[in-house]
């Protein structure tokens, strides 16, 4: 069911049930449809709801549909009003535009009614021409019809006063019984479907008084320790004020509400002066008859429903009944609601424990990890250190006097001096050399060997230094900008050095630019194909395809990348995305390339997601934000 808080409200004053019926079955799939059979009670309704669009029809008791356009068009001046009307007499339609009507929709009510609708709704307005001339013929139409309808009133109000009180009286307490269950009915479903407990209070109330008319409608529910009803919404200013307020009831026997709520009862005060019980509210003055309803889902109270009219007697049997039958609506719809909270609080603690976990997962790779690339630093450091001293040992048995260069002999006396000074004994060194033999001395001072341990602490500091750029990289401040992802994927491919046909490009017409960090997003897909490449080292024909479209989502720009390799096994599906993970083993991955591509994407306010079958491959769908 459409969210009813979204649909455009569509007022309809038609004095018939049949066409008010009818054209309920057209429009309600699309709007909330609110309905007067009365133009007095229409015009009321629509001071209190402002609706998007009103239909009047024409021949309506009291005043003529021209009139009440003319009242409504001064009462609601930006409300697009239109004339149903089954008079085609010649000026019917040019004196209705006149009254204040934007358009005209004739009867009987046909297959277009709905198209019309919508057109007037979206701003459709009918030129009248010749105004002044229509203007006064509409006006010459209010004065004779004022006239009539004075002269048949009076002779009516002599004639069948009485007469006619009671058959108004009972025509307004059958029509008011069936408003109010078909009402209480539509009310009902609608709030059952929202699910936000603080949208679904708020609304339930304001739906309550605008539909039914009364002067305030509350919603208490029960504390947590059950001694007190808090109100949790409220109508209109004075609702507001005791929301602010923290108004609360003790759950006892001295308030409607308490009793309501003890009881399980329905609580009624025809005339609020008169009853001890009935809590006095400072904020609602006027208040003249109250009722109580309980809130119950399975035996169990969970607050109480106040409603409250500024007239004595408002409550009929027929009330009691309509709304408490709403009542067991909306209290289904609010333990719905706190089903939902709870559900999504659980969801958030599963959320929080997983997160945890891979923040740990994580660490603990990267200890080991980081432990692994240094472990070789220390040992290629100490043999360095002592191939160091045996050739600093033979560059000092150089004579300074025979070199016949002064920088050269500068620099073996400074080769000395510093020995000395931090310690160390260069003879004694060099008589440990003298005492080698010939092989092993000629393998310890190695040039080879010593650029081989170069390279290896070397080699472990860069790796090291990767993680940082992995993990920190994605952080840093962003520059978004319009980016054709076509323009920059089809770059970064030409210069990864691929054999060339390994990667088909294909890019739809109307795929829109990115808004994103150029640097960033490049580095994205580098890894994403990057990775692609690798996962088919043992594929014979191996082959990535990128494709680039707009998104199901006008707002993302979706660009996948599908390789023909292994696939990702459905086990550690989930992992790949952890810092440090890696399936290369040995072969030089850090396990930061689709941490940091999720980062980046996640950053972006955009979405990474993967399908893989072991043998068919692995997909990557990337959505990232389009251009404003």
């Amino acid at each position: 069911m459409s969210d009813p808080r979204k649909l455009p409200q569509i007022l309809y004053i038609e004095d018939s049930d049949e066409t008010r019926s009818l054209v309920r079955r057209l429009l309600s799939h699309k709007y909330v449809v609110l309905e007067a059979a009365d133009p007095l009670d229409g015009l009321q309704l629509a001071e209190e709801t402002h609706p998007n669009l009103v239909l009047v029809d024409h021949s309506l008791p009291h005043m003529s549909g021209s009139e009440a356009a003319t009242r409504l068009k001064k009462m609601l001046p930006n409300t697009p009003i239109v004339i149903v009307s089954g008079d085609l007499s010649s000026g019917a339609h040019e004196r209705a535009l006149a009254a204040g009507a934007v358009g005209f929709i004739t009867k009987p009510i046909d297959d277009d009614f709905v198209e019309q609708v919508d057109a007037y709704l979206n701003g459709k307005v009918e030129i009248l021409e010749d105004a002044e001339k229509h203007l006064q013929a509409y006006q010459q139409e209010l004065v004779e019809r004022l006239e009539g309808n004075i002269r048949q009133l009076s002779a009516t109000v002599e004639k069948n006063k009485h007469l006619l009180q009671q058959n108004e009286r009972m025509f307004s307490m059958l029509e008011r019984r069936h408003k109010l269950l078909e009402t209480a009915a539509r009310v009902g479903q609608m709030v059952t479907s929202i699910l936000d407990m603080d949208d679904l209070l708020k609304h339930t109330v304001n739906i309550i008084c605008s539909e039914f008319s009364f002067y305030y409608s509350g919603i208490f529910l029960v504390s947590a320790d059950k001694q007190w009803a808090i109100l949790r919404a409220g109508y209109a200013l004075a609702g507001r004020k005791m929301m602010a307020e923290n108004y609360r009831l003790p759950v006892d026997e001295k308030s409607m509400i308490g009793n309501s709520i003890i009881k399980q009862q329905a609580q009624i005060a025809l005339d609020v002066a008169g009853e001890e019980s009935r809590f006095k509210n400072p904020f609602l003055p006027d208040t003249r008859s109250e009722m109580a309803l309980p809130l119950i889902v399975d035996s169990q109270a969970l607050g109480a429903l106040t409603v409250q009219s500024d007239m004595l007697n408002a409550f009929s049997e027929d009330d009691i009944t309509s709304l408490q039958a709403m009542a067991d609506q909306i209290a289904i719809a609010i333990n719905n609601a706190q089903l939902m909270f709870k559900l999504e609080a659980a969801t958030a603690e599963i959320v929080r424990t997983k997160t945890f976990e891979a923040i740990a997962t994580a660490t603990g790779e990267a200890i080991h990890w980081v432990g692994n690339k240094a472990a070789p630093i220390p040992g290629s450091v100490k043999r360095v250190r002592e191939d160091l001293l045996y050739i600093l040992a033979l560059a000092a048995q150089l004579n300074a006097s025979e070199l016949k260069n002064e920088s050269l002999a500068a620099a073996v006396e400074t080769i000395k001096e510093e020995a000395e000074a931090k310690g160390i004994d260069l003879n004694q060194v060099l008589a440990e050399m003298s005492a080698m033999k010939k092989n092993r001395l000629r393998a310890l001072v190695s040039v080879e060997s010593l650029m081989e341990d170069l390279d290896i602490a070397e080699n472990s500091a860069v790796t090291i230094l990767s993680i940082k750029e992995g993990l920190i990289g994605p952080a840093r401040h962003r520059n978004d900008a319009p980016v054709s992802l076509s323009e920059m994927i089809t770059n970064t491919v030409a210069g990864m050095g691929l054999p060339d046909g390994v990667v088909e490009l294909e890019w739809a017409n109307d795929m829109p630019n990115a808004f994103v960090d150029a640097r960033q997003v490049e580095q994205v897909f580098n890894n994403l194909i990057k990775n692609s490449w690798e996962a088919m080292a043992q594929t014979a024909s191996p082959k990535i395809f990128v494709k680039g479209m707009r998104d199901a989502n006008p707002n993302f720009v979706l660009v996948t990348v599908k390789d023909m390799g292994p696939g990702i096994p459905k086990e550690i599906q989930e992992k790949i995305w952890v810092s440090f993970f890696t399936t290369k083993g040995g072969s030089g991955g850090t396990g930061l390339g689709l941490s940091s591509v999720m980062q980046i994407v996640n950053q972006h306010g955009g979405s990474i997601s993967l399908e893989s079958e072991a043998g068919k491959g692995a997909t990557f769908a990337v959505r990232l934000p389009v251009e404003k």
